[in-house]
């Protein structure tokens, strides 16, 4: 089994263009040398004994890829630091993670200020700062280091987002890494022409794993993009020449919120692949920019994957892997598969919604000081990916929600993926995600949070006139609640925060629209309809459930 060391190591002497930020470009040589140097350096750096932990904590910019380099040929490991973390959160990210160097920026200084994270002065590297080049200096010349490096090796410690309590640090292995890249090269096909545009944040699997690694695997070159940005994306493109990107969560949704062009598929793009884009934006994307998008289903862990092919049906992720099945978490047994109505409705939810499990071999090394974690993903000796699916008759998964996302209304589990697939066909709305939020007796009620496209606003009647029309619309998936916002808020990788708003409910001072009967009108939530509504949760004694 290859390494990211081997891959690395293939770059010396290598004069063709491995890297363009900006207007800067570097050639694999360059690369390759630039990780000696920093390798030689964090040799230097660090006392025996000391575990080599490299934070970086810097945007996409070319030190985040030189340091991974230099972790890789160094035998050390690379912990990607998510730069939207603030005060304590920030600092326990870096020190549960034992980072004994910190590579940083002068941007990302005042994130640090006051924060006591056990790294030395000396230790604390700022990229931008004239004096990290006379550091370096010394380096210059180093040859990369000769020493051994198994595919086991870890490499990486990748935070998880987050949303439902502290993030763990997935471990990933320069093997799982190498192998990743494998996977995406042979699957997209990947030569060393092709350029990989670098948008989401390089802290995250995506970036890593789907991006830079085929890149490296495939001998082609990235394009970093410092943050993503909708405007910025297609003249990026044009000017590296990049055939292929990927995306998470909301991107997609953002990239088609720019004004139209009548070239706008006038470029080099090939392939995009990501999560989370949801079948309406997707085949709006590849109407207007000639590009097709391809779904896939996975996670910084490694445990699962589900990759769409040919003959996939409208809405499924792909075919069931041979070693997996859909579960139920309290049995651990099988569930029904998936029925549907004439229109297309999922019609026993009950019985068909369940955990999706990797019942054979996974690919997943673990949490980093985390065995709790650890263990209840890989109980049984099976891994629990934590996320719910249901399964056609054919043998298709199709994506309900993730583990902390499902949704329960009047005794029957609802898929919000689908819900959310539905309304996103609402002219007005450019993005729309659903939530539950308690109901005042029991389970939940299906509340919406929309972005309304420029230039559009919210009709109430229009809408309640277009969830009639939807066919494939079960009528306990109609939202009780709509909050118009004037932003969906994201993470840091685009990924829709729903923690937040669902602990918010309808409790906010957004716009927010109700209709207590389900087939009635929808009328402004104003605070005395909100106090009336608080007093029914009270009388059920449920009020508490409101701020879980």
């Amino acid at each position: 089994m290859v390494t990211i060391a081997e891959l690395v190591h293939r770059q010396w002497g290598d004069e063709r263009t491995g890297l363009h930020f900006e207007d800067l470009t570097w050639t694999h040589d360059r690369i390759a040398r630039d990780a000696a140097a920093r390798a030689a350096l964090l040799a230097d750096l660090l006392p025996r004994g000391v575990e080599p932990h490299v934070g970086v904590l810097l945007d996409n910019v070319p030190e985040f890829p030189l340091w991974l380099s230099a972790a890789a040929v160094a035998g050390a490991t690379l912990v990607g630091v998510n730069s939207t973390r603030r005060g304590a959160e920030l600092a326990r990210d870096i020190t549960h993670a034992e980072c004994a160097v910190l590579v940083t920026e002068r941007a990302h200084l005042p994130l640090l200020d006051g924060l006591e994270l056990g790294i030395p002065a000396q230790r604390i590297l700022v990229v931008d700062d004239p004096g990290y080049a006379d550091l370096l200096r010394p380096y210059a010349d180093a040859a990369l280091p000769t020493r051994s490096v198994e595919p086991s090796d870890r490499l990486l410690i990748v935070f998880t987002s987050g949303s439902t309590g502290a993030p763990k640090g997935v471990i990933c292995s320069q093997g799982r890494l190498a192998g990743a890249g494998s996977a995406l090269t042979a699957q997209f096909g990947f030569g060393p022409d092709d350029v990989n545009y670098v948008c989401m944040p390089m802290f995250h699997g995506n970036a890593l794993m789907a991006n830079w690694a085929p890149a490296l695997r495939a001998g082609g070159a990235v394009a970093l993009r410092r943050r993503f940005s909708a405007s910025a994306f297609l003249p990026d493109v044009r000017r590296y020449g990049a055939s292929y990107f990927t995306y998470v969560g909301r991107a997609i949704s953002y990239l088609l919120a720019t004004p139209e062009r009548p070239d706008d598929r006038d470029n080099p793009l090939r392939a995009g692949f990501g999560t989370e884009a949801g079948a309406v934006d997707m085949a709006r994307f590849e109407a207007r920019f000639g590009c097709a998008l391809t779904e896939g289903y996975g996670s910084s862990e490694g445990g699962m994957s589900v990759n769409r092919r040919p003959g996939t049906p409208p809405g499924a992720v792909g075919p069931c892997p041979e070693h997996a099945a859909v579960l139920d978490p309290a049995t651990g047994e099988e569930c029904a598969r998936a029925e549907f109505d004439a229109a297309g409705r999922l019609v026993n939810g009950d019985a068909a919604i369940g955990e999706l499990v990797n019942t054979g071999r996974s690919g997943f090394e673990g949490y980093w000081r985390n065995e709790q974690a650890s263990a209840a993903r890989s109980r049984d000796g099976r891994y629990w990916t934590g996320d719910h699916f249901y399964r056609d008759a054919a043998g298709y998964l199709y994506f309900a929600a993730r583990a902390d996302d499902k949704l329960r209304v009047d005794g029957e589990n609802l898929a919000v993926a689908t819900i959310e697939g539905i309304l996103a066909r609402h002219a007005p709305f450019e993005v729309v995600v659903v939530y539950g939020v308690p109901d005042p007796v029991t389970g939940d009620l299906v509340m919406a949070a929309a972005q309304v496209r420029e230039g559009a606003a919210f009709d109430p009647g229009e809408f309640a006139a277009f969830i009639a029309e939807q066919p494939d619309l079960g009528t306990k998936m109609a939202p009780t609640f709509v909050r118009v916002v004037d932003t969906v808020p994201t993470t840091a990788t685009n990924k829709v925060h729903k923690v937040g708003l669902r602990r918010e409910g309808f409790r906010t001072t957004d716009e927010v629209w109700w209709r207590p009967e389900r087939e009635g009108a929808y009328r402004p939530l104003d605070d005395a309809g909100r106090e009336e509504l608080i007093g029914r949760y009270r009388a059920h004694d449920r009020e508490h459930v409101l701020d879980l």
